[in-house]
């Protein structure tokens, strides 16, 4: 009896062992692995900063996320730009790359991209000023009261009225009741000012002599055409003006002194529409060369620049219109790297419990695509 008791016993805790190795399992592999994950990344506020050997920035904190639940520990590689980092991943000498990188169909053939950390895109920014206006304001009122537009209609005002105001003097001053003086001088000046009248659409009396007032009545069909297209005229030197010395938005950057970063997506978007760019090493010579005047323009990813003209460029730089060209932003890793998936699971994770959202406010504000 006792063996038989021993036996069941036996049988039941090796029933209750294998039953239990599925959790043991299941809790071997939920726990991270540690592992050193070589990542290349250069300097772009607000996604990554260094500072004293310290990195900060967006992408910094959702890395820093993705080792809590991995178990990974980074070893950094600096780079100076994308196209280094990219090609560091290529070339196999990182296991990774990020900082502010835009996932494109082409970059995704050659490795592979993480889910979306960030939607962005393109935007323009300016000096300020320098964009347009939904309302037109005093200035404008200003700027066209004492242009050389003004100057040029008003002379031509004047030299149109020259010949009627001499044939309405000729002819008035035969009548008894003439409306300007017989003699010359003021005469002419009185004949002059109705012609003036009659442009403006004001005068302020009418000839007398039925010669004069056919004269008269043809002189205000010309003074309707004169003024029709005066008006018609100055607001279409004025639009033009407007567009050309202001930008809202990517059509309007055709023949400007624009700025974009080497090899990026703003580079490639700029001469698929059209658009002459300097490219430059960096963001950062770029927003120097606005300053200096080198450049009417930058165009960059989206909260690059929005954070520059909340930051560094506040009161000297401005957005111009709305993001356009969307594109999202991601870990780039080598083709077929495990580490990928390991790498989406931990987003998943840092999405579903809201460290997501905290993250991009406390970089990005809480607009942030």
């Amino acid at each position: 009896m006792g063996a038989r008791l021993r036996a069941v016993i036996g049988i039941a805790l090796l029933v209750a062992l294998i039953g239990g190795l599925p959790g043991l399992a299941s809790r071997a592999t939920a726990a991270p692995t540690p592992r050193v994950v070589t990542v290349a990344t250069y300097d772009v506020e607000p996604f990554v900063m260094t500072k004293d050997g310290i990195k900060t920035g967006f992408t910094i904190d959702v890395l820093n996320e993705i080792a809590k639940r991995t178990g990974w520990t980074y070893r950094f590689v600096e780079g100076s730009n994308v196209r280094e980092i990219l090609d560091d991943v290529m070339q196999k000498r990182a296991d990774a790359a990020a900082s502010a990188i835009s996932i494109t169909s082409d970059r995704a053939e050659v490795m592979d991209f993480s889910q979306p950390i960030l939607n962005a895109g393109l935007q323009i920014i300016v000096p300020s000023g320098a964009v347009a206006r939904s309302q037109p304001g005093l200035t404008d009122f200003l700027k066209l009261l004492f242009s050389k537009t003004m100057a040029v209609w008003l002379l031509a005002a004047l030299a149109l009225t020259v010949i009627p105001a001499h044939l309405i003097w000729l002819l008035e001053r035969r009548h008894a009741d003439s409306m300007v003086s017989k003699s010359y001088f003021p005469g002419i000046f009185q004949a002059f000012g109705w012609g003036l009248g009659m442009l403006a659409a004001a005068a302020d009396d009418s000839p007398r002599h039925w010669h004069a007032r056919v004269l008269g009545v043809l002189w205000a069909f010309v003074s309707i055409i004169f003024v029709a297209y005066y008006t018609a005229t100055l607001t279409a030197n004025l639009t033009v003006e407007k567009f050309d010395a202001q930008i809202s938005s990517p059509a309007d950057l055709v023949g400007r002194k624009v700025c974009a970063v080497a090899n990026t997506t703003a580079a490639a978007t700029l001469k698929e529409l059209g658009v002459a760019d300097t490219s430059a090493p960096t963001i950062k010579d770029c927003y120097a060369g606005l300053r200096k005047g080198d450049f009417e323009a930058v165009v960059s990813d989206a909260p690059l620049l929005q954070y520059y003209v909340a930051n560094d460029g506040a009161g000297f730089a401005e957005l111009a219109g709305a993001v356009f060209h969307h594109e999202d932003y991601g870990i780039a890793f080598p083709l077929g790297s495990e580490l990928r998936k390991q790498a989406d699971d931990a987003l998943l994770s840092l999405r579903e419990n809201g460290e997501f959202d905290l993250i991009k406010h406390k970089w990005l504000g809480p607009e942030a695509g």
